[in-house]
């Protein structure tokens, strides 16, 4: 061994002892050049952790939200890096790179199939890149902007952009322990979607760490790979650290209601009259649905007063019978907790909990609904809510400003067009193969029902909905880069049209397929190309 580098073992050891935090291996391998790398570029050894330390599985597991991925077996990180501060980032990529340890970066660790922490292949060599301390939120209310960290949660941006002010929010979604990294990366749709259309589409800058360990905002990354990080999944093209983020009007008080209704309350006929008319509300208007057990519960929000909501309720959903006793008159950031948490009385501070929810087994699919479902098909749906190991359904209208925003402004492609996305969730509480097997076939299975009745050519789905099941990626025989041809064949039902512009995006940002993981983008072979890159 050079003595240079056995001098910065040395080193490395000593910090890492005294630190308390690194047990190093006795032999020096590639991971141990990886970590000593790090180190040497002046990342602290408190920050980072190998399977030998005290807190690596407190750490892991700090923000794992699937418990199906945390299960023995399940190959795990070979170190986490929680960086600080940016230069921590750049030197994981740059560290990674040399010495064979991929990264995956992991913001709010809500991916659903877990890829952010986790791989499916023994043979992966990675790091998790931890941006849970690059949380911070910057509000400037003048220019109703906003900066925020990738680390942050939803629930954080909201609290500190309605500090700042009454009138102003931010687009996004229901639940606020999910990460600002990904939610954005993937579009990010909510209660707002209707009136200002994605998170995503409120995106006006980010910082990035890129292939090279480089620091590049929304000009020196140049518009295609702002672009592309935008809905495509930042995780394939780069580290996305912070965002600069569009606010958006609200008025001061808001109106939310929430209506449930039974099979004996016509359940059946109000949600298939419902898929008509959602979409076509006013966009200051939002009316979801949950179906679970033998109910459908109507969810709204209405960027107004309750009188004028009613109004609109009696002219497009009179069947729905909502009155004037259903309604509550709230601000925009008591509706964040309502939504979040059903009560707009809870405190705020249940927004800054990063904790949330209790951690579960989880499996989501999900479809784009193009033309309503016929009446029948919602009868005999009722008959897989009833099952003991049953999940829910999440329909979330479209319409509205989605509708007028172009299929390829963003990777984000399910624009005009789309009734509603639907949600398939199954969660359960209880380990073991038995409970697994039931719960990942109910999911399935009525996915699979459901198959003549959603979009076709291809059959679609939300890539912040992760689902493994599309499909995942193989390396080319030739190469050790992502097999396009087979990518694309989960690729184009996130994406569409859009997926061929990402791989060019990714073949000129990271030819190299530095940046992946089970359904990362794969580089553009060079044989195709593309005529705006």
């Amino acid at each position: 061994m050079p003595g240079v580098l056995y001098q910065l073992v040395v080193v490395f050891a000593i910090c890492a002892l005294s630190s308390g935090s690194i047990a190093v291996a006795s032999v020096f391998d590639a991971t141990d050049a990886f970590l000593v790398c790090l180190v040497d570029a002046g990342v602290p050894p408190r920050l980072l952790q190998t399977p030998a330390s005290p807190s690596y599985s407190a750490l892991l597991l700090s923000s794992v939200r699937n418990l199906r991925y945390v299960t023995p077996g399940t190959p795990r990180p070979l170190a986490i890096v929680a960086a600080a501060e940016p230069a921590h980032a750049q030197a994981a990529v740059r560290c990674g790179r040399r010495h064979g340890v991929r990264v995956r970066a992991r913001s709010g660790g809500h991916d659903y199939e877990g890829l952010s922490y986790a791989s499916l292949d023994p043979r992966e060599r990675f790091a998790v890149l931890d941006l849970a301390a690059l949380r911070d939120v910057r509000v400037d209310s003048a220019r109703a902007e906003a900066w925020a960290g990738s680390g942050a949660t939803l629930g954080e941006v909201y609290y500190a952009v309605a500090a700042a002010s009454r009138v102003l929010a931010f687009p996004a979604g229901i639940c606020p322990t999910v990460g600002v990294g990904g939610h954005l990366s993937g579009g990010g749709f909510g209660t707002l979607m209707r009136r200002y259309g994605l998170a995503a589409d409120n995106v006006i800058d980010a910082v990035l760490v890129d292939a090279d360990g480089r620091l590049l905002n929304r000009t020196t990354m140049g518009e295609d790979l702002f672009w592309a990080i935008r809905g495509g999944g930042g995780e394939s093209f780069g580290v996305v650290l912070s965002w600069k983020l569009r606010l958006v009007r609200v008025p001061e008080t808001v109106t939310v209601f929430t209506v449930r209704r039974s099979i004996s309350q016509s359940a059946t006929d109000l949600l298939t009259k419902w898929q008509a008319i959602a979409s076509a509300l006013p966009r200051d208007l939002i009316l979801r649905v949950v179906v679970q057990n033998q109910h459908a519960q109507f969810e709204a929000l209405f960027l107004g007063r309750c009188s004028r909501l009613l109004d609109h309720m009696r002219a497009h959903f009179p069947d729905l019978g909502v009155t004037q006793p259903d309604c509550e008159e709230i601000s925009w950031i008591q509706s964040a907790v309502y939504f979040a948490f059903y009560s707009s009385s809870k405190p705020l501070e249940l927004l800054l909990d990063r904790s949330g929810e209790t951690r579960r087994y989880i499996k989501a699919k999900s479809d784009f609904v193009q033309e309503p479902i016929p009446r029948h098909v919602w009868e005999s749906t009722w008959s897989w809510l009833e099952k003991p190991e049953a999940g829910l359904l999440i329909l979330d209208p479209y319409g509205g400003r989605m509708g007028s925003i172009s299929p390829s402004a963003t990777p984000f492609p399910h624009r005009k067009g789309n009734l509603y996305n639907m949600q398939y969730y199954s969660y359960w509480f209880e380990n073991g193969t038995a409970a697994l097997e039931k719960r990942m076939s109910w999911a399935r299975g009525l996915y699979e029902q459901m198959e003549p009745y959603v979009s076709k050519n291809p059959r679609t789905g939300y890539v912040n909905y992760r689902d493994l099941d599309l499909g995942t990626n193989e390396l080319e025989d030739n190469n050790n880069v992502t097999s396009y041809a087979k990518a694309k064949i989960w690729g184009e039902k996130y994406f569409k049209g859009n997926f061929e512009r990402l791989a060019a995006v990714k073949a000129m940002v990271d030819p190299d397929d530095f940046f992946r993981n089970e359904q990362s983008i794969p580089p553009l072979p060079a044989a195709k190309g593309w005529s705006s890159i």
